[in-house]
């Protein structure tokens, strides 16, 4: 099984201009899920990419794992969340030694997961190394988010590089796409790279039915209609909470419902946001 390194190429610049995107979910997950876990519980941050979020949950006392198939984000992240521990591993094949209280993966990282069968093995591969009674909450774009936020063109412009991505959707074939074109200053003169970056939408139905083909029994899902989710650019994106059953618990008996107050979260992985805009986030 080859693992997802298609963000090899741009790690670094990754890093500079989306990484800390992922601390912005950490309030919903703290909503979602950290109140039902015990404080220092192993937690695996899944596709983890520069470790931003996996070091904000190792300040908050976790244990920390990160996984990525990517071996340029993971070098990255051992110097951004040091006191967490990296593997590179495809996310279909997690197969770990230790057992996790949660599993994360988000910003729609498994939108990249191109099948259903294989979203399928994701999911079967976390079931596995979560302890019972465990968590594994995601997102995922949905088909309004491509339609929504994947047109139109962006770019970077600093010092030593230049980036720029133009995005695209298909819905026939359900996919959106990212060409980004990359100029990096490299010793005396300027190295060009190309390449794509290609992401499938899923429905509903089809993701909660993989869930519980995969062992899952306690499911639920959050779109921007949700207060726990507001935010205009989460337009199209869904969250979902799945819990893999405890023996030690009976059958039928949920938690309580984790919509207690409203969060205001803003996101735009790879949105064609004015520069000037992702920088006061970045200050935020």
């Amino acid at each position: 099984m080859n693992r997802y390194d298609a963000y090899d190429p741009f790690a670094r610049v990754y890093d500079q201009h989306w990484g800390f995107f992922a601390t912005k979910a950490y309030p919903i997950l703290e909503h979602l899920v950290w109140e039902h876990l015990p404080p220092g519980c192993p937690v695996l941050d899944l596709c983890c990419g520069t470790g931003q979020l996996a070091a904000e949950l190792s300040r908050q006392g976790y244990r920390t794992t990160g996984l990525d198939g990517s071996q340029g984000m993971i070098e990255i992240a051992k110097k951004n969340a040091p006191d967490a521990d990296f593997v590179v591993r495809d996310a279909r094949n997690i197969a770990l030694p230790g057992r996790f209280s949660a599993v994360l993966s988000t910003f729609d990282s498994l939108n990249h997961v191109m099948s259903l069968d294989e979203l399928e093995q994701v999911f079967q591969s976390v079931f596995a190394v979560l302890e019972g009674g465990g968590y594994f909450v995601f997102d995922l774009n949905m088909e309004e988010g491509f339609r929504s936020r994947w047109r139109g063109s962006f770019e970077f412009i600093e010092e030593d590089h230049v980036c720029v991505v133009r995005s695209s959707h298909d819905a026939s074939e359900k996919t959106g796409r990212l060409d980004v074109t990359l100029f990096e200053m490299k010793g005396s003169g300027w190295v060009r790279t190309d390449f794509p970056l290609i992401q499938r939408w899923y429905e509903e139905r089809e993701i909660r039915e993989r869930l519980r083909r995969a062992g899952f029994e306690e499911l639920q899902s959050f779109d921007e209609s949700e207060p726990i989710v507001e935010g205009a650019l989460h337009e199209g994106r869904m969250f979902f909470v799945a819990r893999k059953h405890d023996a030690h618990q009976p059958r039928g008996e949920r938690r309580p419902d984790v919509l207690k107050e409203r969060v205001t979260v803003r996101d735009g992985f790879f949105d064609p946001l004015p520069e000037e805009e992702l920088k006061s986030w970045e200050s935020e």
